[in-house]
């Protein structure tokens, strides 16, 4: 309870448009004055995607690097900036492995289950966790359900995934019916682990905050925003990113457990 919260912010995903909510932040500039709002709520990191020009989710280096600039030229170094290789049912595994090897962002997450493909031999699983760790990419690597730990454990034990600064990703009620989340989703994941490396979560609907809250009580940390929840725990529309990153700001100080700054975060996780 006395290691700092990281709060992530993930304020737009793949998939949610302006139909859904007119501050889903969709370009660059969007993105940079998302990320400001965010940091003074109390976030330390941003979990950024990209879109096409219409919208669509995008794996594009120079995106990715014309928002990271964007997003620097508003916060600085006070944000750890995270992209993704999420697939979103358009990119295959070689194309996720390589926008991260073309950004070499600061930090990355990962879903294990879109790499960890039939079609890509382990020898090249081994390769792009053995670059990761080389280049000092902070990962975040994303499990969703018992079966994506135990493959995680798996693939470590066995030497494919070698041990580094790891963090591993939560992913509550991905599964469950109408993919809303809940506290008690996160007590399967906590009886898999090991402990071996720090973990977050990120839910879905508006119980997100009582899953945070639930996370951090536990020794754990928290991804809110957009990209899976737009509503506030009252069960009302949050007005934007900021303001669920308040409510587990709220959350923390009720705990006593200090926030994390981007800082904090790549003294945990960079080597």
């Amino acid at each position: 309870m006395h290691s700092p919260l990281i709060i992530t912010v993930a304020p737009n995903g793949a998939y949610k448009t302006r139909e859904q909510h007119a501050n889903v932040p969709l370009n660059a500039a969007e993105l940079a004055h998302t990320a400001k709002e965010c940091l003074d709520a109390g976030a330390s990191m941003i979990h950024m995607h990209v879109r096409t020009p219409d919208g669509k989710h995008l794996l594009d280096a120079q995106a990715y690097l014309d928002a990271t600039a964007a997003v620097r030229r508003a916060v600085g170094q006070e944000l750890v900036v995270q992209i993704t290789t999420e697939a979103a049912q358009v990119y295959a595994p070689h194309a996720q492995m390589q926008v991260a090897r073309d950004v070499a962002p600061e930090a990355l997450s990962v879903g294990l289950r879109e790499i960890v493909q039939p079609e890509i031999p382990l020898a090249e699983i081994q390769s792009f966790f053995a670059w990761l760790k080389d280049t000092n990419v902070m990962t975040q690597v994303i499990l969703y359900d018992v079966a994506d730990v135990r493959t995680w454990q798996r693939l470590r034990a066995s030497g494919v995934i070698a041990d580094n600064r790891w963090f591993l990703l939560f992913v509550l009620g991905r599964y469950s019916v109408g993919q809303t989340s809940s506290p008690t989703d996160l007590l399967p994941f906590l009886a898999a682990d090991d402990g071996a490396y720090p973990w977050a979560m990120c839910a879905f609907g508006p119980q997100e905050n009582a899953c945070a809250i639930a996370a951090a009580s536990l020794g754990g940390h928290a991804r809110v925003g957009f990209e899976n929840n737009l509503f506030l725990k009252d069960g009302k529309q949050a007005p934007g990113n900021a303001a669920l990153v308040q409510q587990v700001v709220d959350g923390a100080r009720a705990l006593g457990r200090p926030l994390a700054t981007a800082q904090d975060i790549r003294a945990q996780f960079q080597h």
